[in-house]
């Protein structure tokens, strides 16, 4: 065992469809198995609430707000198991023909601690997630707290733009999560694993990446640790992977490899 203090992070892979329920039934299943565990937070994928392989209409009738019946039964799952529920959702927007690509996290207690609004969208690889999806706005990042890790949100094609984590770590995150639908293709999984890696050593920051399960997605959801080490990850398969992160691990790899205390650039918005 470590014996330093830790928190308990689960990486939770599943297939969404375009059923609700039967989404929140495999999200449940998923957590029990993540709390009976040890988890403290579980991480679910992008789009976690709803999908078809072709966005068009119907992802604007599975569109919610923030106070809908996907976070509240979400709300309720963290409160059922003490633990805290990261998952991405449908949202509602003022404009008609569009949605949001949001990710909420709730906590133990049924509120909602955090939301995050993808920021780049996938128009790329053939893709035009724009044609229906509104990015999210450029804001301060929005933290919370797991036991003594600060954590950080962020989705899916976000990876590809190394100023979005360097941002979360500059507002103060340990861990950054990205719940994602990483498409399959050639090289996507390498670039998945790839920059997943980039980020955590670049930061010297923990990562937890949660993806869809084939067929569509890639799979391979991790929890990299901040020297780009795999501490956990899950195949092609269904299921929940279980890492223990520690604030101490964090220090001791800042004192080594001090990158963020030696750059001599900051973030600058375009």
């Amino acid at each position: 065992m470590n014996e330093f203090p830790s928190t308990a992070v689960a990486v939770a892979q599943f297939r969404p469809t375009a059923n609700e329920q039967h989404n929140l039934a495999a999200m449940t299943a998923l957590a029990r198995t993540a709390a009976a565990r040890g988890a403290q937070l579980i991480v679910f994928p992008e789009y976690a609430a709803f999908f078809e392989p072709v966005l068009g209409p119907t992802w604007l009738a599975a569109a919610q707000p923030l106070d809908g019946p996907f976070v509240t039964a979400l709300a309720d799952l963290a409160a059922e198991l003490g633990v805290y529920v990261v998952a991405g959702m449908v949202e509602t927007t003022a404009d008609p023909g569009r949605f949001s690509n949001t990710l909420i996290a709730v906590d133990p207690g049924r509120q909602l601690v955090a939301s995050y609004r993808k920021l780049h969208l996938y128009d790329a690889f053939g893709e035009r997630e724009s044609d229906w999806v509104l990015p999210g706005p450029i804001e301060a990042p929005q933290t919370f707290r797991v036991g003594d890790l600060t954590v950080g949100m962020q989705t899916c094609y976000d990876i590809r733009f190394p100023e979005v984590t360097r941002r979360l770590v500059d507002a103060g995150a340990d861990l950054v999560l990205v719940p994602a639908e990483w498409v399959r293709g050639p090289l996507k999984e390498h670039h998945w694993r790839t920059l997943l890696t980039a980020r955590a050593l670049e930061n010297t920051v923990y990562v937890a990446a949660a993806d869809h399960a084939p067929p569509i997605g890639v799979g391979n959801s991790l929890v990299l640790d901040p020297m780009g080490v795999e501490l956990v990850t899950i195949g092609e398969t269904t299921d929940v992977a279980v890492a223990w992160l520690s604030a101490e691990r964090l220090r001791a790899v800042r004192a080594r490899n001090p990158a963020l205390h030696l750059r001599r650039f900051r973030v600058v918005e375009r």
